[in-house]
C-alpha cells in the first residue's frame, strides 16, 4: 500500500476536510472544525497526569486555572486545573490605535465593548468557550483606554 507522506490544505476548515475523506489521516484544526466534520479526536496527557479531551468546559477551565488576568498572560498552555485541556489559547483581535478616525474608533470600541460583555454569552453556540470574567474585565479597560485616547 502507498502512502502520502504529505499533503497539504489550506485553513481549519480544509485541514478538517481532507482529514474527513482521508482514511486514517491525522490532522490539526480549530475544536470547532472537529465537531462540525465529526472528526474523532484524542485526549491529551496534562500536567497533572490526567488525559484530558478538548471541549469547552475543559478549556474554559484552563483559561480561568492560568495566573493573572491581563492582555500580558498570552498562553494558557499546561494551566495547573487536573480537568484543564493543556494546549488551548486564545483568539486574538488587534485593534489600532493611531490614525483613526472619531467614527472608526467609537465602531471598534462598540464592537470590542459588545465582544468582552453582552457577546460571550454567543461563545459556547458558536464552539469558542467564553472567556474567564476577570479576564474579560481586564481587558475591557484596555477597550475604555483606546475609547478614552485621542479624544
Amino acid at each position: 500500500m502507498t502512502v502520502p507522506l504529505e499533503r497539504g490544505s489550506a485553513r481549519n476548515n480544509g485541514v478538517a476536510e481532507q482529514v474527513e475523506k482521508t482514511p486514517n489521516a491525522i490532522g490539526y484544526v480549530e475544536l470547532i472544525y472537529a465537531i462540525q466534520h465529526h472528526l474523532n479526536y484524542a485526549s491529551v496527557r496534562n500536567p497533572a497526569g490526567e488525559f484530558i479531551k478538548a471541549d469547552l468546559a475543559s478549556i474554559t477551565l484552563a483559561a480561568a486555572s492560568a495566573p493573572g488576568a491581563s492582555a500580558s498572560r498570552l498562553s494558557i498552555l499546561n494551566a495547573a486545573n487536573r480537568n484543564a485541556y493543556p494546549i488551548g489559547t486564545y483568539t486574538w483581535l488587534l485593534a489600532p490605535t493611531d490614525g483613526l478616525s472619531a467614527e472608526k474608533r467609537a465602531a471598534i470600541v462598540a464592537l470590542l465593548d459588545w465582544m468582552l460583555t453582552a457577546g460571550q454569552k454567543e461563545c459556547a453556540a458558536l464552539g469558542y468557550a467564553p472567556l474567564p470574567r476577570d479576564l474579560a474585565q481586564s481587558e475591557l479597560q484596555a477597550v475604555n483606554a483606546l475609547k478614552n485616547s485621542e479624544q
